[in-house]
């Protein structure tokens, strides 16, 4: 366990369904609940048979290289988005980086892992969590953000985040939740204009493929080469690699690129339904933009509890830098689970 003033940095959403919450329905992990599709485990299983020989990532590697339309030397093909920040901890050679909270709390725990000393920017709640540019030192020589940010949904402009680049500055963005955005609307994705930037994706979110890690990153070739002399030999599995080809194809962007739409659509029901409870003191963090939305409420942390009793699972946020124990992570689901939700929520406040 990595803490820091008071904040569990290894604390993540799968640990509030692990053991007695395995029966609870899960609104603390941020993985779209209808997946994989079945083509996809289909294409996964079909990739079992190849399990006697080593990994070779050159045709997925080729394939998420044509889908951001970047030549092949700037994309790493990672054992997802979290071993990725681990590399960048050990790879490069930085003096002062600093991480852009509250936001996913792995890249400050691989940071300290690997013995630097790490800065923090805090956005504030009273400025939408936005990212102010100037907030961040001039001297950091690695800043990390990630877009849409979790937790608190907030989809900063591309331009805001690419004016954080500088000549020296490692600027590492990490998109794991940008295909749930309608159009990849402030990508930076693809761009090979910003000097330093470094991206990461993860395909475990929108395709359900958590157990089976694979992300990958997008960088200049020289950031890449750096990486990978820091990987394990044969990092990605064969089934992995399946995964990420098909992931990228044209029929998975499309998909992903629907059900983008179709979350957006859910994420709105749920801001409606929340709304009504306003009187006994939420609020909604925001306005939110990914599969999820950060709320703020008295006594959350016992509600909470009351909501486990009741069979629902939802993120605590007192484990992310700038947040305390008042604030909750709900992932957005289908409407009929939030409409159950709406309810369980009225009756733990109740209560």
């Amino acid at each position: 366990m990595r803490t820091d003033n008071g904040h569990d940095l290894r604390h993540h959403g799968d640990a509030e369904v692990r053991d007695d919450g395995g029966s609870l329905v899960d609104l603390a992990v941020n993985v779209r609940a209808d997946t994989p599709p079945v083509w996809l485990r289909e294409h996964i299983a079909a990739s079992l048979g190849g399990l006697a020989a080593y990994p070779d990532g050159r045709a997925a590697r080729a394939a998420v290289a044509a889908r951001h339309g970047l030549p092949v030397e700037r994309v790493l093909l990672t054992a997802g988005a979290a071993e990725a920040f681990v590399l960048l901890a050990r790879a490069l050679k930085v003096r002062r980086p600093v991480v852009v909270h509250p936001q996913f709390t792995e890249p400050e725990a691989a940071l300290r892992d690997a013995g630097h000393t790490v800065g923090r920017v805090l956005l504030r709640e009273t400025d939408g969590f936005r990212l102010e540019a100037a907030a961040v030192p001039e001297d950091a020589d690695l800043v990390v953000i990630g877009n849409p940010t979790n937790p608190t949904s907030v989809l900063h402009p591309a331009d805001t985040i690419a004016a954080l680049a500088r000549p020296g500055r490692v600027l590492v963005v990490d998109e794991a939740f940008m295909d749930a955005v309608p159009g990849e609307r402030e990508a930076l994705a693809g761009r090979v204009d910003v000097p330093g930037l470094v991206v990461l994706r993860s395909l475990t979110k929108t395709w359900g493929l958590a157990g089976l890690r694979i992300g990958y990153v997008l960088a200049a070739p020289e950031t890449i080469e750096d990486l990978q002399r820091a990987q394990p030999l044969w990092p990605v599995s064969t089934p992995a690699l399946a995964a990420a080809e098909a992931c990228v194809g044209p029929r998975a962007v499309a998909e992903a690129a629907h059900a983008a739409h179709r979350i957006a659509a859910d994420r709105t029901h749920l801001l409606t339904g929340l709304a009504r409870f306003g009187p006994a003191g939420l609020r909604v963090a925001g306005p939110a933009q990914g599969p999820f939305v950060l709320v703020r409420l008295p006594r959350a942390s016992t509600v909470r509890r009351r909501l486990r009793d009741l069979g629902w699972a939802v993120r605590r946020g007192d484990t992310f830098p700038g947040l305390d124990e008042e604030w909750l992570r709900l992932a957005v689901r289908d409407r009929r689970t939030t409409d159950a939700f709406l309810e369980a929520l009225g009756r733990a406040l109740e209560l």
